[in-house]
């Protein structure tokens, strides 16, 4: 979280956790993970507005590495499941 009073105002505690109910399960195709935070697609600090059409519910994880990659990159699951098959729907392997 950044320290934007934004994200202390009852205002953004309320829409996010609408965002979080609207999207109980990590928007990032193949992840599967509970969403625990409400990212910005079009960050705040880009002129994103606070619509809920730019907000989508993510797991920890792949917050992280949004935040990291600023937003520049599509979202894609790392890693496998359990049985070895690879979350991203779009590897070969899923096809």
């Amino acid at each position: 979280m950044s320290n934007d009073p934004f994200y202390r105002s009852a205002f953004w505690r309320a829409l996010r956790a609408a965002i979080l109910k609207r999207d109980p399960i990590c928007r990032t195709p193949g992840c599967g993970r509970p969403s625990s935070h409400a990212d910005h697609i079009v960050p705040r600090s880009r002129g994103g507005s606070d619509d809920p059409s730019n907000l989508r519910g993510l797991c920890a994880g792949c917050h992280a590495r949004v935040t990291r990659q600023g937003n520049s990159k599509p979202l894609r699951a790392v890693g496998c499941d359990a049985d070895g098959r690879p979350r991203d729907p779009g590897h070969w392997w899923n096809r």
